[in-house]
């Protein structure tokens, strides 16, 4: 007697569920390794106090702050975490990027205000000038200043204390505050006037870097441009 169809159906429909199943598994299985992979697979690598060696799936919290690296399944560095830095390194890394960001600011302002050197040196040269006839009146000053001062004491003579004579007069109070006065301003005018020497010498000196500084990215410029 021949098999009927429906005596092959309930093998059937076990075997599909069964390779349903096992499909099933296989694919939970290979979720759980690339879960595995992908969040506890990472191996890290640190060097303790002793400056010994270590490898782990977790760094311990006394060396998180330090130095590591990230390794793959193969043992291979795939990424360095840097050490976190003191509050020292912190200022001073900070320090070096505001340096670096005024002179990439600098070098912009060179770059967009000047066309040549030229026009550099002819700005130094005017504010050289300015700052000469700033200095050439404050000499001029300086020396009516010591006219008045030599006229001053001149008349401080015929009095006390410098006239010793008996019956000498005490010298007058508007004569001696015009003296201290006069001497006072000698001593400002002439720190004034040091004030706008060094004024010149730090504003040649500034314009000379610029130039230097203009003349380098120029030819960087027309270096990459080639």
């Amino acid at each position: 007697m021949q098999n009927s169809p429906m005596h092959h159906r309930p093998t059937l429909v076990v075997l599909l569920a069964a390779a349903l199943a096992a499909g099933a598994a296989a694919g939970v299985a290979a979720d759980r390794k690339d879960n595995r992979d992908s969040k506890g697979g990472q191996t890290y690598k640190w060097v303790d106090d002793k400056n010994v060696v270590h490898y782990g799936d977790r760094v311990p919290p006394e060396y998180a702050k330090n130095e590591r690296a990230v390794l793959n399944n193969q043992g291979v560095e795939v990424r360095r975490l840097d050490a976190e830095m003191t509050a020292e390194q912190l200022a001073e890394f900070e320090r070096r990027q505001k340096l670096v960001r005024e002179q990439k600011q600098h070098d912009d302002f060179l770059l967009t205000t000047y066309t040549s050197v030229r026009d550099i040196e002819a700005l130094r040269d005017q504010r050289l000038s300015q700052i000469a006839d700033q200095r050439a009146s404050t000499e001029t000053y300086i020396e009516s200043l010591h006219d008045r001062l030599a006229q001053l004491q001149l008349r401080a003579q015929t009095f006390r204390p410098y006239n010793t004579q008996p019956g000498a007069r005490q010298m007058p109070d508007k004569l001696a505050e015009d003296l201290i006065r006069t001497l006072n301003e000698v001593r400002r005018q002439r720190q004034s006037l040091d004030e706008r020497r060094n004024e010149e010498v730090a504003l040649h000196a500034r314009f000379q870097s610029d130039i230097d500084r203009y003349r380098a990215l120029r030819s960087s410029s027309t270096a990459s441009n080639r």
